[in-house]
């Protein structure tokens, strides 16, 4: 392979920077933002310079964190990778998330996560598809029958409010696999979230919060009209029950709904599901970073106690590579060094197993487990679950 040299990006290489992820993802007929830099809080970017000194490639390290077993898992969020076309298929991408990966374990990552535009070079290097990011379309008139709680009344959100929806979506994300913690520089303030849509609607029940749905109005107010809802969260039946008649009402001007849910929200206990097609869905990928961190930061079932012996093999993050003893015990586990190395997981086979995207059994299947099946039932209750979804794309 020819020499590059890596390095962080800085401000000053944010023209090449934009230029380059412009070109690979399609946006490059618009200007430059003036709020644009490589160098944001929660946001660092690697870069690959030829012997010329020209940007050939790129790829970013989103700090933010994974919600899984009711804990919050420190995250290196891959986002923006790019090569230029005349130094693709060289392992040029390998090269410099290899990079990444190594300082965002300096920096505290536990896992990995992205979305693919195609899966099969993050495979290479240890990422697995774990879960989606769907939008369910579904006419107006499936809402019809649904009635509304007497007891809720909808109002505009308000500046006040974001606090309670805040902690409203954090406690649907706390029960969840996967779904992100949305606090840190990466997201938005109150005031930015409301002005990010034509509406944010609170449910109110005895003057608290119990519910609120964001949304956005689309074109037009004939067959093809449509309306997007980008948040559906209540924490009651109620509650979402009379969202969803508030989103039911659109009906004569916007008959197309556009829900983004996860797949086992309880909203579609509300209506007919069969009436639902996917409108769109980016799978998501995930890895270990650091295992052995990995293992330690997230929530696991407090009456499920056990050990396993487990060989990991990790070519890209070497650190992860090799013969681990797995013990849980009161919710907590642990992942220390040494062991029989009885059963074999690589990579790809520990990110499905870590998310429970994959039961043990389909992991033998896939050749992505091996050993003695003695252990199977206790890896498969460890990591049961929610299946891993997101509501957020970075």
């Amino acid at each position: 392979m020819a020499e590059f040299t890596l390095r962080r990006l800085t401000l000053d290489d944010g023209p090449e920077a934009f230029k380059l992820g412009s070109l690979a993802f399609g946006y490059h007929a618009q200007p430059m933002p003036e709020s644009y830099s490589p160098a944001k809080p929660g946001w660092i970017s690697h870069g690959a310079f030829d012997s010329e000194g020209r940007l050939v490639g790129k790829a970013v390290d989103r700090e933010q964190g994974h919600w899984f077993g009711g804990r919050v898992v420190p995250t290196a969020g891959v986002a923006g990778v790019a090569v230029v076309p005349d130094k693709r298929r060289k392992g040029l991408a390998r090269l410099i998330l290899s990079r990444l990966l190594h300082e965002a374990r300096d920096r505290g990552a536990a896992i990995s996560t992205l979305f693919p535009t195609t899966p099969f070079p993050y495979r290479r290097l240890g990422w697995e598809e774990v879960g989606s990011l769907t939008y369910h379309a579904l006419p107006a008139s499936a809402l019809a029958g649904i009635r509304p709680d007497p007891r809720i009344e909808l109002r505009p959100a308000t500046l006040g409010d974001f606090s309670a929806i805040a902690a409203l979506y954090r406690e649907v994300a706390a029960a969840s696999t996967g779904l992100m913690e949305r606090s840190g520089p990466l997201f938005v303030t109150g005031d930015e979230m409301i002005d990010n849509f034509d509406g944010v609607t609170v449910a109110v029940e005895d003057g608290a919060i119990v519910g609120y749905a964001s949304w956005n109005r689309g074109p037009g107010y004939d067959a093809a009209g449509k309306l997007t809802v980008y948040d559906l969260i209540g924490s009651t039946a109620g509650a979402t029950a009379t969202l969803l008649t508030m989103i039911a009402g659109w009906a004569s001007v916007a008959p197309n709904i556009v829900l983004r849910l996860s797949d086992q929200d309880p909203a579609f206990l509300h209506f007919a599901s069969s009436g639902t097609r996917v409108e769109s869905r980016n799978t998501w990928m995930a890895r270990m970073v650091d295992a052995q961190a990995a293992i330690s930061a997230r929530g696991w079932p407090p009456h499920l106690s056990g050990r396993v012996d487990i060989e990991l093999g990790d070519e890209i993050c070497p650190w992860n590579d090799g013969r681990f003893v797995l013990e849980l015990s009161g919710g907590e586990a642990k992942l220390s060094p040494g062991g029989e190395g009885t059963m074999h997981l690589n990579a790809r086979g520990m990110a499905l197993w870590y998310c429970g995207a994959a039961t043990p059994a389909n992991l033998r299947r896939a050749g992505l487990l091996s050993g003695p099946a003695g252990d199977d039932a206790f890896l498969q209750a460890a990591t049961a679950g929610p299946v891993p979804s997101l509501l957020d794309y970075f």
